[in-house]
């Protein structure tokens, strides 16, 4: 299974949480969205261990089984697919989390979140190391 790290699934593994640890140990390979790096940069930023967070990112971010992962046209057409269909639908989710959501969608990656507004996403693979 390769997988697509929300904030709060980064930040459970971070804070050695054992279901998390286990997901992604299980893990072929791992991605952070560059919307979930920002979330975290604005945590940091905004909180008092700003340095000591952006060593284990930067730590985090060096093992091999890890990759960023940016945006392109497919990810813009499939945000703004899903967008209007949640909206349409009275369910909206918030913008980062679609843009996260959509960036899993395009690359046939499996969403770990906590988050349970992401299965009003059809088609989106989820899965909770917290449920």
């Amino acid at each position: 299974m390769k997988l697509l790290l929300d904030t709060n699934a980064y930040t459970s593994l971070m804070q050695g949480d054992k279901h998390s640890i286990d997901t992604v140990s299980r893990s072929e390979h791992v991605y952070l969205s560059m919307t979930v790096v920002g979330e975290l940069l604005y945590g940091f930023r905004i909180g008092n261990r700003e340095k000591m967070n952006l060593e284990k990112l930067s730590r985090f971010l060096e093992q091999s089984v890890v990759s960023l992962m940016g945006i392109d046209y497919d990810t813009c057409e499939v945000y703004a697919r899903i967008g209007s269909l949640l909206r349409q639908s009275g369910q909206p989710i918030p913008t980062n989390d679609l843009w996260i959501a959509s960036t899993a969608m395009c690359n046939n990656l499996t969403l770990m979140t906590a988050d349970k507004h992401f299965s009003l996403i059809p088609g989106l693979n989820i899965v909770n190391p917290l449920a």
